[in-house]
C-alpha cells in the first residue's frame, strides 16, 4: 500500500512538472491566465503597474483572452523562473538544478545575448539597444569625438575606461566579456544584480562609488532626464542591439501568436504610441529600427 502510494505521489509529482514547464498556448487558454515575468527596469517595467513591456504584455493577454498577470522576478532568476532549471553560466552553460516555473513570458528590456539564446527562445525584436559608456560629469572625463565610423570610436570609447573605476554586470548586457574588456588592465567593478537591479547603477555611480559604468541606450536616455548635468554620455562600446520577449523552447504556439501580435500593434501605430509614451528619445537616438514602423513621425 505505502510503495503503490509513494509510486502515485512520484507520478502525480511529475506529471505536476512537466504540465507547468510544457505550457504553451492551448494550456496558457485552458488556464486562464498569462503570467507576465517582469524586473522593474527603465520604462519596460516601472514598478508602479505600468511600463512599455508591460502594456504590450496586457494587451497580449486580453488578445488571447485571458487574464494578465505580472510575477515581479530579478535578473540573476528570471530565466530559470521561466525555464524551471537554475544554471551555472561560467565558464559555460549549465544546468545546476530545478525550481518552479514561475511564469511564462519574460518581458522587461530582454537584450537578446548569444548565452540566453542557449535557454530560451526569443520573440521578434520589440525594442532597440546598444551599451554606451556613460561618466560622472565631475569626473573630469570627456566624451570622445565620433570620427564617423563606428569601429573607431567603440576603440577611442574603450581607451577612456583606463581613466577611472567602470560598473560592469556578468551575466546581462553590462557583461565586459562580451566587448572584449576582460584582461585590458581596466578597473572594473563587478556591480552585483543579485543585490539590486539595472536601475541602481546610475545612483552608485553618481555616489562615487565608480567613475563610469557600461549601460544600456533605453536606460542611458532616462539618466540623461533624470540626471540632467550630472552624467555623459562617453561613446559607443557596442553596435546596435535588439531587445525581445522570452520564452521557454517548448512553448512556440505562445512564441509564434506574441510575434502575430506584436506585428499586429506595429501596423496599426498601437506600438509607436507606447514607444513615444515610454521612450519619446529613442526613434531620434536609434532611427534605423522605426524606420518602417507606422506612426513613428
Amino acid at each position: 500500500m505505502a510503495k503503490s502510494f509513494l509510486r502515485l505521489l512520484g507520478l502525480a509529482l511529475a506529471l505536476f512538472i512537466h504540465s507547468a514547464l510544457a505550457d504553451d498556448l492551448q494550456d496558457i487558454r485552458a488556464r486562464g491566465v498569462l503570467r507576465h515575468l517582469g524586473i522593474p527596469y527603465a520604462n519596460f517595467v516601472t514598478g508602479s503597474g505600468d511600463g512599455l513591456d508591460v502594456e504590450i504584455v496586457q494587451r497580449f493577454a486580453r488578445h488571447l483572452g485571458v487574464r494578465y498577470e505580472f510575477v515581479e522576478s530579478t535578473w540573476p532568476t528570471v530565466l530559470s523562473d521561466l525555464t524551471g532549471k537554475e544554471y551555472s553560466f561560467k565558464p559555460s552553460i549549465r544546468e545546476t538544478g530545478s525550481r518552479p516555473v514561475r511564469g511564462d513570458i519574460v518581458a522587461t528590456g530582454l537584450t537578446i545575448l548569444p548565452a540566453r539564446k542557449q535557454i530560451i527562445d526569443y520573440s521578434d525584436p520589440t525594442f532597440p539597444s546598444a551599451v554606451w559608456l556613460l561618466a560622472r560629469a565631475d569626473s573630469g572625463i570627456t566624451p570622445i569625438t565620433p570620427s564617423g565610423n563606428l569601429e573607431r570610436d567603440i576603440k577611442a570609447t574603450k581607451a577612456v575606461m583606463k581613466r577611472g573605476a567602470t560598473f560592469v554586470a556578468d551575466n546581462s548586457c553590462l557583461d565586459p566579456t562580451l566587448y572584449g574588456l576582460e584582461g585590458k588592465g581596466l578597473k572594473l567593478k563587478r556591480f552585483i544584480l543579485g543585490a539590486g537591479n539595472v536601475n541602481e547603477v546610475v545612483p552608485a555611480m553618481l555616489k562615487n562609488e565608480s567613475d563610469m559604468t557600461l549601460l544600456d541606450v533605453p536606460d542611458v536616455l532616462l539618466a540623461m532626464e533624470r540626471w540632467s548635468g550630472r552624467v555623459i554620455v562617453v561613446g559607443p562600446i557596442s553596435g546596435e542591439q535588439r531587445m525581445a520577449a522570452g520564452f521557454r523552447k517548448d512553448s512556440p504556439k505562445l512564441r509564434e501568436a506574441f510575434n502575430s501580435f506584436l506585428a499586429g500593434i506595429k501596423k496599426d501605430g498601437t506600438y509607436m504610441k507606447l514607444v513615444r509614451k515610454y521612450f519619446r528619445g529613442a526613434p531620434r537616438y536609434m532611427p534605423e529600427f522605426f524606420v518602417d514602423i507606422p506612426g513613428r513621425d
